[in-house]
């Protein structure tokens, strides 16, 4: 890893990059389940993607969302979606990707800094990742300071899950949750 600290700057998504934030976030999350898996990934989601558009689109369109490109030198090195909460001092990470050209450069940390800096008034933040991707434990745990908090899984699944729709589930929709509780300076 590159020791020089990125000086990333979060642009907010404009309506005519939307298309293309979609597209890079999808080309992310397959490669990364390429890299993991190789081409037989059998973690798809509808239309054949790890990410399906729908699901992107839901955190683009949700109430309080609040969507970034990450910009290098000009140049969008990928993109992050937040729900705040202000009033409760809550956030969420609804996405984060970062384009696979520009992995391991800081550039993923450098932009959860600048999230952290832009929302003070966030002091528990929360997101999701599935259990085989291991770079985004890693980056999450060693390199944010997040903490594995619950395992959604088939006996155990996330609120947005009906009861009964909870015998569908199967290794690939095991997901962690990841916390992380800002103390205030005083």
């Amino acid at each position: 890893m590159n020791n020089n600290k990125p000086n990333i700057v979060l642009s907010r998504l404009q309506e005519e990059d939307r298309e293309q934030f979609i597209l890079d976030n999808q080309w992310a999350f397959r490669y990364g389940a390429h890299m993991e898996f190789g081409m037989r990934d059998d973690h798809l989601e509808d239309g054949g993607e790890v990410i399906s558009r729908s699901t992107i689109e839901k955190c683009l369109d949700r109430e309080n969302s609040e969507t970034y490109r990450i910009v290098l030198d000009g140049k969008h090195v990928g993109g992050l979606v937040l729900s705040i909460d202000s009033k409760a001092g809550k956030g969420e990470l609804e996405l984060l990707f970062v384009s696979p050209d520009a992995h391991s450069k800081g550039i993923g940390q450098a932009a959860w800094k600048a999230v952290e800096s832009l929302h003070p008034e966030v002091h528990v933040w929360e997101t999701i990742t599935p259990y085989f991707e291991k770079r985004n434990i890693h980056f999450y745990v060693n390199r944010c300071g997040f903490h594995i908090v619950e395992f959604w899984n088939k006996h155990h699944h996330g609120p947005a899950v009906p009861e009964e729709e909870s015998g569908n589930w199967d290794e690939d929709d095991e997901m962690f949750v990841f916390r992380k509780v800002i103390q205030s300076p005083d």
